[in-house]
């Protein structure tokens, strides 16, 4: 989310997801609300320190640390409030352990974790243990919640691919074999023992390896979906992953209005825009070949990746209309049937 006010931004998210609300992260405040720093606060003896080209592992906690610690359990003591009698299903994000490796540099080269097989096998087991942590924590503090925690993995493609850059940025670090990926992702998944989403809004994303290490929901960005992806989708969704589907804008316009008889969108609210999100994903539906009936249980629809660089309106329109487009699923698939769009 935009801004550096957790409470302001927890209040949105509650006031227009209020059900399926999630703990904002707000990287613009800094080193520490970032996607690999917050989640290094979580690692259990691997300290960590920022550098000028990033994050880097430390040989003794710092202020650094310090820093993410305190800015993660200020955010806890917010959504605790904001949520307070909450019941129903609640999402926590955490850098999923390919994107952290890749984005941690070891000690004492400038290469980053994944060029040390060791160094990935401790980060993913220091991962493991404090997300545990992290979920029983969020549980306590809002207990009548169902917890959905979601790895963040924009680099598991790169990973996978051998695209991740050396230290000198002239080559690359070899691709990680596939039964290693899905192995360490699974143990991560497998920490917490609750429902959780793998996202990522990359190309190529290897949707079959995410389903086969345990996930429970794929969480994506549908421009980014290739035809020849649509198939481990598919396979997927029959298993019974949920398909958390970007579709909406992340930075929407805050006064997109209906859809006039020539198709163009006149001024008014947003509902064009979240009818046109909706019927995307009914026509991902079709071609995928999935019934119809399963869609409104099945998908959700989220923006196509993260709001931090929209405007407070535009990230508040962008939930809103995610929410509407939900929505309008079954409505939308009573009133096509099975005709092709």
């Amino acid at each position: 989310m935009p801004g550096t006010n957790p409470a302001e931004a927890m209040r949105v998210v509650a006031g227009e997801l209020p059900d399926f609300p999630y703990l904002p992260e707000l990287p613009n405040r800094g080193p520490g609300a970032d996607l690999t720093g917050r989640t290094a606060a979580l690692l259990v003896e691997i300290p960590v320190e920022v550098t000028p080209r990033g994050w880097r592992l430390a040989e003794h906690p710092g202020r650094d640390l310090a820093r993410a610690k305190t800015m993660l359990s200020s955010d806890l003591d917010v959504m605790e409030e904001v949520l307070d009698g909450f019941r129903g299903s609640l999402k926590v994000q955490l850098c999923g352990p390919w994107t952290l490796a890749a984005t941690l540099e070891l000690q004492r080269t400038l290469n980053v974790a994944i060029a040390d097989p060791g160094a990935v096998a401790d980060l993913t087991a220091s991962l493991a243990e404090g997300a545990a942590v992290h979920v029983a924590e969020v549980a306590k503090r809002v207990p009548g919640a169902r917890i959905v925690v979601q790895l963040d993995e924009p680099a598991l493609a790169a990973v996978a691919g051998g695209e991740v850059p050396t230290a000198s940025g002239l080559s690359r670090l070899r691709p990680v074999e596939a039964e290693t990926l899905r192995e360490r992702l699974a143990q991560v998944i497998a920490s917490t023992g609750k429902y959780t989403v793998v996202h990522s809004c990359s190309t190529a994303v290897p949707f079959g390896l995410i389903r086969t290490a345990g996930a429970d929901a794929l969480s994506f960005d549908l421009s980014q979906l290739r035809r020849g992806e649509e198939d481990a989708v598919a396979e997927a969704a029959e298993a019974g992953l949920g398909l958390l589907t970007g579709v909406m804008p992340a930075v929407p316009a805050p006064d997109a209005g209906t859809t006039g008889p020539t198709g163009t969108v006149a001024p008014g609210d947003g509902s064009a825009e979240a009818r046109q999100a909706a019927e995307r994903v009914i026509r991902l539906w079709r071609r995928l070949g999935l019934p119809l009936d399963t869609c409104p249980a099945q998908a959700v629809i989220t923006p196509a990746c993260g709001l931090a660089g929209a405007s407070p309106v535009q990230a508040r329109a962008a939930l809103t209309r995610c929410r509407e487009a939900g929505s309008m699923l079954a409505e939308l698939i009573e009133e096509t049937g099975d005709e092709p769009r």
